[in-house]
């Protein structure tokens, strides 16, 4: 039985229509509630967060191997190379400019709720906000590092930049932070899932 041009062009949007509601409910899943965490997790409205920021699965062309996380700078996403020209994409916040990191890395920790000492240059830049924090702050809800932090190394030294979550959701999509990349904590603990310590990191710059 052969299918006509009208009954495919008739049934197109109804397909479409369909990928699109799939899509949308695997959304809602990305950012439903965790509340097995160490500190439970609310579930963030979709209409919070702008749609191409949002964690999905997309074609990504590119010559790195299966596993790499590719952060581009300027376009404010990050890529987990998947492997057979496909990617999971999450958007992300991103160092203010002059406090950036920029070509190769990898992860050399995994941290879960980390705790946050400011680096030097951080109090020397912000002293009444950050002087207080010297010591340490220990992981939670209110910690800048948000859910999870993936520690980036170079030649087996700190670059004291990482990957983390946040607890300013905001920020996601922006130029503000001292220079390490942002994600909302739902994406962050989805990514820190799929990354072993010693993953390449590539970061690019404009």
């Amino acid at each position: 039985m052969s299918i006509s041009r009208r009954g495919v062009l008739f049934g197109l949007p109804l397909l479409l229509a369909g990928c699109a509601s799939t899509n949308f409910v695997q959304q809602k899943q990305n950012y439903a509630a965790i509340p097995d965490e160490k500190f439970p997790l609310k579930a963030m409205p979709l209409d919070k967060i702008d749609p191409e920021l949002r964690r999905q699965e997309v074609a990504y062309q590119t010559t790195y191997p299966a596993g790499t996380v590719v952060v581009d700078t300027p376009a404010r996403r990050l890529y987990y190379i998947m492997g057979n020209g496909r990617a999971m994409r999450y958007g992300v916040g991103v160092g203010r400019q002059g406090l950036a990191l920029r070509g190769n890395a990898y992860i050399g920790r995994k941290a879960e709720w980390p705790s946050w000492t400011p680096t030097p240059n951080m109090i020397r830049r912000e002293p009444d906000r950050n002087r207080k924090y010297a010591g340490g702050m220990p992981g939670g809800p209110n910690n800048p590092l948000g859910a999870r932090a993936l520690y980036l190394y170079r030649d087996g030294g700190d670059t004291m930049f990482r990957l983390h979550g946040t607890n300013q959701p905001q920020s996601i999509g922006h130029a503000m932070s001292s220079g390490c990349i942002r994600m909302l904590n739902h994406d962050i603990i989805d990514l820190y899932q799929r990354v072993p310590v010693s993953s390449r990191v590539v970061v690019l710059q404009a």
